[in-house]
């Protein structure tokens, strides 16, 4: 059942040791609307925003002994919209952030939507339109999409570059 993202953000505060995301498109129609994109568009960096919740609960439940993090799929080039997460991912302390080149994603059989996996037990899959706007999230409780997640993320983890080093990179050859 297709529910709005905001009626399972309970489930980062409430996740006990891990929750990781896999990120396949190539945009999001949320990062581009925003005004960080804009300031990066036009060349500025996007800095840290430690008071923003998002960054204050990974904070949190990183001194609880739990980890975020994530592995984006990545164009070569990158899009715009790749190359602004990338930029962004400095800014967000406590998150281990990879990335994984779009070839090395389909020779993997990686899933072709976001989901975030939280304890390696509750699976929130994406929906998200052709304009890459988030149309809803569902949760999947379903033992074996669960462990289809969990098996992609540990395909996808130990050959997954840390966005910084992949960001350094990009920014050197443009």
């Amino acid at each position: 059942m297709l529910v709005p993202f905001e009626a399972i953000t309970h489930l980062f505060a409430e996740f006990e040791h891990t929750a990781f995301r896999l990120e396949t498109r190539r945009g999001y129609a949320s990062d581009r609307a925003g005004a960080r994109f804009q300031a990066f568009m036009r060349g500025a960096e996007p800095g840290p925003e430690p008071g923003n919740p998002w960054h204050v609960n990974v904070r949190e439940k990183a001194e609880q002994g739990a980890s975020f993090s994530r592995v984006r799929i990545i164009d070569s080039p990158p899009t715009d919209g790749q190359r602004f997460l990338m930029a962004a991912a400095a800014a967000n302390p406590g998150e281990d952030i990879r990335v994984l080149a779009r070839a090395e994603a389909v020779r993997l059989e990686l899933p072709a939507y976001d989901f975030w996996l939280f304890d390696s037990r509750t699976l929130v899959r994406f929906h998200i339109d052709d304009q890459d706007v988030t149309t809803g999230v569902e949760v999947v409780d379903d033992p074996a999409e669960v462990l289809a997640a969990c098996r992609a993320r540990d395909r996808a983890w130990p050959l997954a570059t840390p966005s910084d080093e992949v960001w350094a990179q990009v920014r050197s050859s443009v």
